[in-house]
């Protein structure tokens, strides 16, 4: 029912002596920032060789900027195989709706509908009615009772689950071939039909509340939440999904039906179909059973403009020095998820690398930063018990670094070695690196979506809200083959040198360095 760790969000509560700020709001996140400076990037840049022409002809790599980052080399070619993919098709209603599907051989389907919608679009009376409003459409509708509704999806086999996010709301099932269209009736019923009974509204806050509990014995939970609570001080994005306790215990029947109102609309839904399913068929199913969708926002929770993601320079710190590990959380803005060298930053998320102490091979891993981790440094021993790169993009803004666990006494080295990796981005990064990075990004993407119809599932829906359609395999591939080092130098400089940084800690923080030491080291003196 929940999104990825790095998403979900729990209040917190900190003391003002445990933040610092000691750095100025930046407006890097505004839209029209980014758009002006990628448009100069666009018009520097070295135009892809006419020999290369037909890569573009025939919709093959539709969408592609030929001045993205580096041009394609007049050698590239596109792997015959990729170009073999089952295509997903896209259907607009004529409410706003859109329908997208894959078809592929099997017995079985995952029909989803991705909403955009989410805690973002909460105001801090309302937020947690996202969430919130989640847990309730399993409660029963207009025509079914919640026991009806559990025996029609048990009787199915169908396994169906939903989770929320900062701006994405998703519900999906996964059923036998031939039952869906009745999952699709069971969505719309759902979603459209929910009777939101104020009995049901006060049994569920309970849930809600313990679900709360369970989240904030989480530690790597706490430090994300505290991470975009301290990075987006003034923006909606700083707030949490599940919702302060005091709004959970006030919510009502009202503030659930106001947010349907302003937020569930057919121009920002779209239903997707993976597996074996053939597409017309499904339309008509989809544009039948969600005809009751309304088209327009209404109602007093309706937000008339979306409130700019404000990125502060800070850190916030819950120390704890019984609890024996530091967990901390390091981070720079960075780009949108539809910036044009959003590709740039994920193949740098590859370059940071990961750690965990099951993996002794990691000593010899590409990333200076997570051999050091592991192993390669003057203790000959690891640094940290475990450590990830994360790049969580949003409409707007980003937040690109770095979070690990470690020791009381190896903060101090550890905090080193990744804010020297940064840096190493920024004036190191060459060729084998930045190609090694690739491939571990493309098996990655490749991996995820072999995993199941799920996977298909979310990544249609995911980019069909991001970026208005499906780029094929062809196209990411192409893209990312696009980043060169000059770019990662570059994107690197732009994002990460003597820039203000987001930092979170929670745990024994004795010798986790303070933020004037953390901020100076975003920057190297090179003579």
């Amino acid at each position: 029912r929940q999104a990825s760790a790095a998403e979900r969000d729990t209040q917190r509560s900190a003391s003002m002596s445990a933040r610092h700020l000691f750095a100025p709001v930046v407006r890097r996140g505004a839209a029209a920032v980014r758009t002006a400076s990628a448009t100069r990037r666009f018009a520097s840049n070295v135009s892809a060789s006419a020999d290369i022409e037909h890569l573009y002809a025939g919709g093959l790599l539709t969408g592609f900027r030929k001045a993205y980052c580096g041009p394609l080399p007049p050698s590239y070619t596109v792997d015959e195989a990729l170009t073999k993919l089952p295509p997903t098709k896209v259907t607009s209603l004529s409410n706003g709706m859109r329908v997208a599907t894959e078809k592929t051989p099997g017995e079985s389907v995952c029909v989803g509908v991705f909403i955009k919608s989410g805690s973002r679009y909460e105001t801090a009376e309302s937020n947690g009615s996202a969430h919130f409003l989640e847990h309730m459409f399993f409660k029963g509708s207009k025509n079914k009772s919640q026991g009806q509704l559990e025996l029609e999806i048990e009787n199915m086999g169908c396994r169906l689950n939903a989770y929320t996010s900062r701006e994405q709301t998703v519900y999906y099932a996964n059923v036998l071939k031939e039952d869906t269209n009745k999952a699709v009736d069971v969505l719309a019923e759902m979603l459209l039909n929910s009777t939101f009974d104020p009995a049901a509204i006060e049994r569920e806050k309970n849930t809600i509340l313990q679900e709360m509990e369970v989240v904030e014995r989480v530690e790597e939970e706490v430090v994300f939440d505290n991470l975009h609570y301290t990075a987006y001080q003034t923006s909606p994005l700083g707030r949490t999904i599940l919702g302060p306790e005091e709004n959970i215990k006030n919510m009502t029947r009202d503030h659930i039906v106001n947010y349907i109102q302003a937020n569930y609309v057919a121009p920002r839904m779209v239903v997707v179909a993976a597996g074996n399913v053939d597409h017309d068929a499904f339309t008509a199913q989809v544009a039948k059973a969600f005809a009751a969708t309304p088209e327009q926002p209404s109602g007093p929770s309706v937000i008339d403009e979306q409130a700019p993601a404000w990125f502060t320079g800070s850190d916030i710190r819950v120390r704890d020095d019984d609890m024996g590990l530091a967990h901390v959380a390091t981070a720079f803005e960075a780009l949108e998820y539809d910036h044009p060298d959003s590709f740039a930053t994920m193949v740098m998320q590859a370059m940071l690398g990961s750690f965990d102490a099951s993996m002794p091979s990691a000593i010899h891993s590409s990333s200076q930063m997570t051999s050091v981790l592991a192993g390669y440094n003057s203790r000959e021993y690891p640094l940290v018990q475990s450590a990830m790169a994360f790049n969580t993009q949003y409409s707007d803004t980003g937040l690109l670094g770095v979070y690990y666990v470690t020791e009381t006494d190896k903060v101090m080295e550890a905090q080193w070695a990744v804010m020297k990796e940064f840096q190493n981005l920024c004036h190191n990064a060459d060729d084998h690196l930045v190609e090694i990075a690739k491939t571990q990004l493309k098996a990655t993407m490749v991996n995820q979506l072999d995993s199941g119809l799920s996977q298909v599932c979310e990544d249609i829906g995911r980019q069909m809200l991001n970026y208005g359609r499906r780029m094929s395999l062809a196209e990411t591939f192409a893209r990312i083959d696009a980043v060169d080092a000059p770019t990662i130098r570059r994107v690197a400089m732009e994002l990460c040198n003597d820039k203000c940084i987001a930092v979170s800690a929670k745990g024994g923080l004795s010798s986790l360095p303070d933020y004037n030491w953390l901020r100076r080291h975003t920057w190297s003196l090179r003579y």
